[in-house]
């Protein structure tokens, strides 16, 4: 059982992942590029803002590679803070940048893979294909669509609160999110429906912790744009993540079974 479970988070995780950044290279890293032009000073910014102070290069390399994944596993730490002074831009064309964002998108897409094949093992059920997709929008919904109605994905250059808080809230949208799904799907009770629709809420009503004021440096068109696209890609990412590993699952059975 384990064999096949890390078999399927390795086929099906790293064909997608690697899949699924070549799209972001396309779709989204253009977009951080054109951010942190504003973030930087290099293109024309509000006068009344300000920018943070950047990481050493080998950091921002590192945190420019997370932007594209913010989707995917929550928010990373914003690069606008106000009142503080503007610095040198990254390098836009380092080699380094595609190569990390390429193993940072691939070995999320393992870890979520992982996640998917040892649900499939714990639920007892004969997952296909097309049922394994079911199980990728249900990701895509916990970990993507869900938090990003508290905390869209965000351009460099964001005005955000402080990191570990949004990092909380986060972390329980989704683990909310997960638990009303698997409520109000598998639990035949009258109670589970009703309480999973009130977990569903729940994080909302407490409300995503957001700065008390301040504005960022990008254009809101190009942040809606890049928000926009996040969830669009990560719809694909988990629509693709939980049919592969649905099919490679039900086919490693097949082969132990025989």
């Amino acid at each position: 059982m384990f064999r096949r479970i890390f078999a399927t988070a390795l086929g099906a995780g790293i064909g997608v992942g690697l899949l699924v950044a070549a799209l972001q290279h396309v779709a989204l890293v253009p977009m951080i590029l054109e951010a942190e032009k504003y973030e930087s000073g290099a293109a024309e910014v509000n006068k009344h803002t300000q920018l943070s102070l950047r990481p050493a290069q080998i950091r921002e390399v590192i945190a420019d590679a997370v932007d594209p994944l913010s989707a995917f596993v929550g928010p990373a730490q914003a690069q606008t803070h106000g009142h503080q002074t503007a610095a040198p831009a990254a390098e836009e064309n380092s080699p380094w940048r595609a190569v990390v964002t390429t193993i940072s998108t691939t070995l999320t897409s393992v870890g979520f893979a992982l996640l998917l094949a040892g649900a499939f093992a714990v639920s007892g059920r004969d997952v296909t294909a097309s049922e394994g997709l079911l199980w990728g929008l249900a990701g895509f919904a916990a970990f993507s669509l869900a938090p990003a109605f508290g905390l869209p994905p965000e351009l460099p250059g964001a005005v955000a609160a402080d990191l570990v808080p949004r990092q909380i809230w986060w972390i329980g949208c989704v683990g909310a999110t997960g638990l009303a799904l698997g409520l109000m799907v598998f639990v035949r009770a009258a109670w589970a429906m009703p309480f999973g629709i009130a977990l569903l809420a729940a994080p909302h009503l407490i409300g995503a912790p957001h700065p008390d004021s301040g504005a960022g440096v990008v254009p809101p068109e190009l942040a809606a744009t890049f928000a926009a696209r996040s969830l669009v890609v990560a719809a694909i990412f988990w629509s693709l993540l939980g049919w592969a590993s649905g099919a490679l699952y039900a086919r490693l059975g097949r082969a132990e079974a025989s």
